[in-house]
């Protein structure tokens, strides 16, 4: 457990914040603030609820006083974009930006570090010309159909229960993942599940009050080849029962704690143009506060 002490506020406090509607459940201020203390930093990072009718004006604001950096959070990722002075191609390419970087005007330069966050936890895991199995068709999905290509991935399936969605996120990406698969939830999943090396739940279920729901049973996870790796981007409870089920069954699992101290580690990086920064201190700290509150 990280017991660093951040300096005492003064007059030279810099500010980082991450804003969104709502923003209490956030972790980040939790892992960041756990960072920067380790790091000495006096610095502060502070979770700030933003209406989508005032985030010209929270963004415009903080720029103003100064900032450091923010990260972006549902449900502005695509709302802030035209209020930029810039936006890097990742971003560009995903369709949604998670991180702002003070530019040397006065305004902001977007990126996305989710895509860092889901691909950081599968290096070595995952061998280039595999098959991808992914579940939803949300906004978080668009970063995961990102890194499967980063990964070298050499087929990639979307699954999900809308068929319209499925073919706009799949249109919406074609320019950088041209040779998708769709496959509607009323279509039989087991012809993909053998040739599937790396299954992404992308879904809510799993989460909240659908915690006793799975997108895939312990049947259908029996299908799986052997080495196969279950990364589920939702956190809460840990674990899901798609990786309770995914264990029991010997599997590969990852859990979206990890996807969200990595998005915000690269972020940190950025902010503070360090090298390093403290990622075990950021996830013992999530961990921390999240086991505290398991039943």
């Amino acid at each position: 457990m990280n017991r660093a002490v951040q300096p005492p506020i003064d007059a030279s406090t810099r500010l980082l914040a991450v804003i969104g509607q709502p923003i209490h459940h956030s972790l980040s201020p939790l892992m960041h603030n756990a960072a920067l203390a380790e790091l000495g930093l006096n610095w502060r990072y502070m979770g700030l609820e933003v209406a989508p009718e005032r985030l010209e004006q929270a963004i415009g604001g903080l720029a103003a006083i100064g900032c450091r950096g923010l990260s972006i959070t549902i449900p502005h990722k695509e709302r802030v974009q035209p209020l930029l002075s810039s936006i890097d191609g990742l971003a560009s390419a995903v369709g949604a930006v998670n991180c702002l970087v003070p530019d040397d005007h006065g305004g902001w330069r977007g990126t996305n570090t989710d895509v860092m966050g889901f691909l950081t936890p599968l290096q070595g895991r995952v061998n280039p010309g595999g098959s991808a199995l992914v579940l939803g068709s949300g906004g978080v999905v668009r970063a995961v159909l990102r890194g499967c290509c980063e990964l070298g991935v050499s087929r990639v399936v979307l699954r999900g229960r809308n068929r319209s969605k499925l073919e706009a996120l799949a249109a919406d990406v074609a320019d950088w993942a041209p040779a998708l698969e769709l496959s509607s939830a009323d279509e039989p999943i087991e012809p993909y599940l053998a040739s599937s090396n790396l299954v992404v739940n992308g879904t809510p279920l799993g989460m909240a009050e659908l915690k006793d729901q799975t997108p895939l049973n312990s049947p259908q996870l029996a299908q799986l080849p052997s080495d196969a790796v279950v990364y589920d981007v939702v956190y809460t409870p840990r674990p899901t029962l798609l990786l309770q089920l995914a264990a029991k069954r010997n599997l590969q699992t990852i859990d979206g704690l990890e996807m969200l101290v990595q998005q915000g580690a690269a972020a940190l990086k950025l902010w503070t143009e360090l090298e390093a920064v403290p990622v075990e201190v950021m996830r013992n700290a999530a961990n921390a506060w999240l086991d505290a509150r398991q039943p």
